[in-house]
Formats: C-alpha cells, sequence, structure tokens
C-alpha cells in the first residue's frame, strides 16, 4: 500500500514554514494521542505517521531530499537523508527537537506542568452546596450551619486503604514512577501506568472497612460565615472541605452558592434597596407623613407633599444594604403609590359627587387637562388628514 503524502498527513501546503508545520503537528498530535484514545485503535498508527511526517519535514536538508525524491529518499538511509543530503541531523539532534515538543504536549494534557504528573494518589473531588439565605441575613451576615454529603478519609486506615499493620508497596510496573514509556519506533511515548493508575504504589492487603480506597461516605456537619453584604449568585470556596483523595490523595475544596430569597417588602439592586408604599388618596392629596420599616429593623418617616402622584420616590440616604468588604450602605428608595378607595358606602359616594361638583377639575387635575390637549391635537389632525 502507497505511503501517504507526509504533507497531507500534517494537513500542510507544501510551502508551509517550519512554524506552521510545527503547529501543524501539536494539533494533530493532541487529537491522535493514545492516552486520549484509548477506544480508538487506529489513533496509535496515525500517531506514529505523525511522527514520521514532522521528523522529515522539519528538518531542512530531509525536507529538501523529501521534496526532490518523495519516500524514496528514506527507503535505505534509516530516517537519513542520502543522495547529497547526507550530514543533516542525526539521531541526537531528531531526539532532541521531539524532546521539546513532546514535553509542551505533556505539559498540556497534565495542565501545565512540564514532565507530567507527579506519582501518587489523585486528588477528591470538588463539591458544589446551593444555600439560600433571607434578605436580612445578606444584610447582617450569618454563620451558616450545613450538613454535605461526601467521602472523608478512612479512620481505619488513616486514608492509606491498607489494612491496619501493613502499608502500600511501590508498583511493579513502573517501579512506583507512576508512567511508563513504551518506543515507538524513534521516538517513546509515556503513559499513566495502567496497573496502579499513576499513583506508583499498590495495596496488597486492603483495608476491610473502605475495601482499600482510603475513604468511607460520610455526611459532614460544617459552619459557613456568610459575610454582609453578599450578593444573590455570590460563590464562596471552602479550601480542603471537598471529598477525599483516594489513598491518603489531597482533598478537593466545596464550593458553596449562595442565593438570596426575594423579601416581602424590600427588592434589592446592588447595595439600594427599594420599597412600593401605598397611600390613600387623601393622603397623596392633602399631603401627609408615614412611616415605613427599613431592613435593619427600623423605621423611617416620610413627608409626602400635596398632591403626589403614583410614582413620586423619596431617597433616604445610607439606610440600604451594607456593602460587602465595608462599612457603608447604599439607600433606600420608597416609591408611593397612590391607591384609589374602593367598596364606597353611599355617603362616602355622595361627598365625592359633591367634591366633583364643587369645580376645579382642571386645576386639581394637570395631568389630565395636558392628556386631553394633546387628544384634542391629535384629532383634529387625523380630521385634516395631515
Amino acid at each position: 500500500m502507497a505511503q501517504q503524502c507526509f504533507y497531507e498527513v500534517l494537513g500542510v501546503e507544501r510551502g508551509a514554514d517550519g512554524s506552521a508545520i510545527k503547529s501543524a503537528f501539536r494539533k494533530r498530535a493532541m487529537k491522535y494521542h493514545p492516552d486520549r484514545n484509548a477506544d480508538n485503535p487506529d489513533a496509535e498508527q496515525k500517531f506514529k505517521e505523525l511522527g514520521e511526517a514532522y521528523e522529515i519535514l522539519s528538518d531542512g536538508q530531509k525536507r529538501a531530499a523529501y521534496d526532490r525524491f518523495g519516500h524514496a529518499a528514506f527507503e535505505n538511509g534509516g530516517g537519513r537523508a542520502s543522495n547529497g543530503f547526507g550530514g543533516g541531523m542525526g539521531a541526537g539532534g531528531a531526539a532532541a527537537g521531539f524532546s521539546d515538543i513532546f514535553d509542551d504536549i505533556f505539559s498540556e494534557f497534565m495542565g501545565g506542568q512540564r514532565g507530567g504528573r507527579q506519582a501518587g494518589p489523585g486528588r477528591g473531588a470538588d463539591l458544589k452546596y446551593n444555600l439560600e439565605i433571607s434578605l436580612e441575613d445578606a444584610f447582617g451576615g450569618k454563620k451558616a450551619e450545613i450538613s454535605v454529603p461526601g467521602s472523608v478519609s478512612c479512620e481505619t486506615c488513616e486514608g492509606s486503604g491498607a489494612a491496619p499493620g501493613s502499608g502500600p508497596v511501590a508498583c511493579t510496573t513502573c517501579k512506583g514512577a507512576g508512567r511508563v514509556r513504551i518506543q515507538q519506533g524513534f521516538f517513546t511515548i509515556e503513559r499513566t501506568c495502567p496497573h496502579c493508575n499513576g499513583e506508583g504504589r499498590m495495596i496488597s492487603d486492603p483495608c476491610t472497612d473502605c475495601s482499600g480506597q482510603g475513604r468511607v461516605r460520610r455526611q459532614r456537619d460544617l459552619s459557613v460565615d456568610i459575610p454582609a453584604g453578599i450578593e444573590d449568585g455570590t460563590r464562596i470556596r471552602l479550601s480542603g472541605e471537598g471529598e477525599a483523595g483516594p489513598r491518603g490523595g489531597p482533598e478537593g475544596d466545596l464550593y458553596i452558592f449562595v442565593g438570596v430569597k426575594e423579601h416581602d417588602l424590600f427588592e434589592r439592586d446592588g447595595p439600594d434597596l427599594y420599597c412600593a408604599f401605598p397611600i390613600p388618596m387623601t393622603t397623596a392629596a392633602l399631603g401627609g407623613e408615614f412611616e415605613t420599616p427599613t431592613i435593619d429593623g427600623g423605621r423611617v418617616s416620610i413627608s409626602v407633599p400635596e398632591g403626589a402622584q403614583t410614582g413620586k420616590r423619596f431617597r433616604v440616604r445610607g439606610r440600604g444594604m451594607t456593602q460587602l468588604n465595608s462599612k457603608g450602605r447604599g439607600d433606600f428608595y420608597v416609591e408611593v403609590q397612590v391607591e384609589t378607595p374602593t367598596g364606597l358606602n353611599a355617603e362616602q359616594k355622595e361627598l365625592l359627587k359633591q367634591f366633583c361638583e364643587a369645580g376645579g377639575g382642571e386645576d386639581c387635575c394637570p395631568q389630565s387637562r395636558g392628556f386631553f390637549d394633546r387628544a384634542k391635537n391629535f384629532w383634529e389632525d387625523v380630521t385634516d388628514g395631515r
């Protein structure tokens, strides 16, 4: 079967420069790396072909030979250019080049740690907990008691996973390194040890209480400090309060997502609070005072001027929410809503009729007069065809 063109293997044009070739190789090597394709039997062969293509096209002299003679340039040369192209990068130089690029690739596999993960037990999983609090608790802060189900270190074996009196032993496959190396043609692939799963050690006599896992399921009671001024949707991280790691591995973290319940009286917007306060029609017309509660449990007096309309807003400075990590507070806004009386008796209806008959309707209701003036102009425009 004919060997595929090296440029096609890497997915680059024949005129591609060195950086484009390296970038294409890295991208495809990440895609077809055997550690990422355990269920794909063809990935390992594709990965090997990528390595062969990169070894030739990344070297100037070998690439020149390949461009001139194709695969025939290397059929008898063991990977080295012939026909006048000898003296190029030898095995040592090629190995050094591959060492650099594969170090980079493995660094990306392992979350940026050059050289891969160190042998040892894995880290426990992070946990998530949803905590709902009242607006009053968000204002003043509180100490919340929560119960978190999860894994904790086994007390019998002290988290080691080994039965009392015994202990873990070095893995015989990787000699405690946690990784094994497999030769693939001209370069070496390093993989997680399949026998110890990268821990570098094995449990020959497992603890019966945790079945060798070093952790057991248990519900824990924790106390969480909720700071004053916290907002809805805030995330609190408790380091080391997540799942226990297997066989003595480090604990994960606990993330608490705080939700603030809606309040019956107040509506929050950042540090500010808003309250819609209904007032009688007579108070709105004649003016007066009323008291409204505040979030801190106190009261504040609001003076309403004569002729107040629905939507009239009053600002009370410094009586809103506590601001997170600050001694300051937001403002409190009270918006009046003029309430139309309902369920009037005969006497009350008669009094309202007398009020209307007393005249002065336009002077008493300037907004209505302005609206009807605009409506009149609209009708005249429609009648005139404009």
